[in-house]
């Protein structure tokens, strides 16, 4: 279990910007599908199936988190993270995307990878059967930096 980080992403945490600056307004994605080998990775649709997008109004609004880091940890803001599954499967994998993500192999976008399970992964969720047409909501979720 290991989030991953796209060069766009660490890029900006080292000259330009915060972590939060990168990811707001983006999107979480949860994927059926084996986790590409890192974040700068295409997604492929022969490959990958997205199952749920999530919003922060659970139909369009991008998502932000907290204003506020403490302890090494950022969490979601206080939004109400959702979404309605676009199709049904089993989540395998999130990424944590800006709005013009294509999914396209790159080197200079803001991504944030990781595992999804019931415990255990980067993302814990209820229930990792999605079924298309219900309701998703993730109602927890941080970040970690560890110590240099």
């Amino acid at each position: 279990m290991t989030t991953k980080a796209s060069t766009g992403l660490r890029n900006h945490m080292l000259a330009t910007g915060s972590l939060k600056a990168a990811l707001d307004g983006g999107f979480l994605e949860l994927y059926q599908g084996p986790e590409p080998a890192t974040a700068d990775a295409p997604i492929d649709p022969a490959q990958h199936k997205l199952l749920v997008r999530i919003y922060s109004d659970g139909t369009s609004a991008g998502l932000t988190l907290s204003p506020t880091a403490a302890d090494g940890f950022i969490e979601k803001s206080t939004q109400t993270w959702s979404g309605t599954n676009i199709d049904t499967g089993t989540v395998q994998f999130f990424r944590f995307v800006g709005p013009s993500d294509s999914g396209a192999l790159s080197t200079t976008l803001a991504r944030l990878q990781g595992t999804v399970a019931r415990a255990g992964a980067d993302l814990n969720i209820t229930s990792v059967e999605l079924t298309a047409g219900a309701p998703q909501a993730v109602n927890f979720f941080s970040i970690a930096l560890p110590a240099f």
